[in-house]
């Protein structure tokens, strides 16, 4: 897992692959045996990569692409199922999406396109809006592709868009409080797993300098964000549990092709919007997925 032992979201998704195994006729102590391991930091993940690579699993399971890449550098015969890459392909980890090739498949994140989708809805729930920062991992490669894409619609809307890189918890609170002392401000965070393991921390400040801010996930808006829009992650968790079956049945990786998102949600807090003092237009309300009240 790309997060700490102690992330609520960290332990829904591992809950539902649990299901999504136990569904399949998996269960812990009888026939099968799960060793977990948390990095929230890339010194862990590099640990615990090779750590469970010595220890010759059947399968292994990356929770995301800051996991995949030390698994993929400390094994190429264990079969790894990946969840919530972006842009596999495009980042070198399979050779493509219908024949990944080697010991790795699993299930991409999502297509870029969805990344024009959050400066959308922002301006729909932020009419006001002209100038948006775009928290972004610069160690991504799929960083790049997301900031081009929103790149490529923000003119349209009335958009600039200003990149910040810094995503510890002293750099997000300097370029923020900086940024938001002009008006008509506003925030997205792109997906990475330094922006989720700072979920909390970026909800916070969005909220203390009232900047309307869409994220990639859910969970960002269960915790107060405003909105998001994206993959359900719990259920891609519960899907990759059908990929570690069929490993486990004898299938090859190489011959499982790699999974898009089947849904994409619309999440929207009506509280944070109200702190905010703004109001969601009933259309997109009608469109949303889920509304927080």
């Amino acid at each position: 897992m790309n997060v700490a032992a102690d992330s609520q979201e960290g332990q829904l998704r591992l809950a539902a692959l649990h299901q999504g195994l136990e569904k399949r006729g998996w269960s812990l102590g009888q026939n099968i045996r799960i060793e977990h391991r948390w990095g929230a930091n890339e010194a862990q993940r590099r640990a615990y990569a090779t750590e469970l690579v010595s220890m010759m699993p059947d399968v292994i399971v990356a929770g995301a692409a800051s996991v995949l890449e030390p698994l993929q550098q400390a094994t190429h015969t264990i079969p790894i199922v990946f969840l919530q890459v972006t842009d596999p392909v495009g980042a070198g980890f399979v050779t493509s999406l219908a024949q990944p090739g080697g010991n790795t498949t699993g299930f991409s994140l999502f297509e870029f396109a969805v990344s024009g989708k959050w400066l959308e809805f922002l301006k729909e729930i932020a009419p006001n809006v002209t100038r948006v920062g775009a928290l972004r991992d610069r160690t991504l490669p799929a960083a790049v592709a997301q900031f081009a894409t929103m790149q490529s619609v923000a003119t349209s809307l009335g958009i600039e868009l200003v990149p910040f890189g810094r995503l510890d918890k002293g750099g997000i609170e300097q370029d923020l409080a900086q940024f938001a002392k002009q008006p008509n401000r506003g925030l997205i965070l792109t997906v990475g797993s330094a922006g989720t393991a700072q979920s909390k921390i970026i909800v916070e400040f969005s909220a203390r300098y009232r900047l309307p801010t869409i994220y990639p996930f859910g969970f960002h808006v269960k915790n107060g964000g405003l909105a998001s829009y994206g993959p359900d992650t719990i259920e891609m968790f519960r899907r990759g549990a059908e990929y570690v079956d069929r490993i486990l049945k004898g299938e090859k990786p190489s011959d499982l092709p790699v999974q898009q998102p089947t849904k994409y949600e619309l999440i929207i807090n009506l509280k944070t919007a109200k702190a905010l003092g703004l109001t969601a237009p009933p259309t997109l309300l009608a469109r949303a997925d889920e509304v927080i009240e």
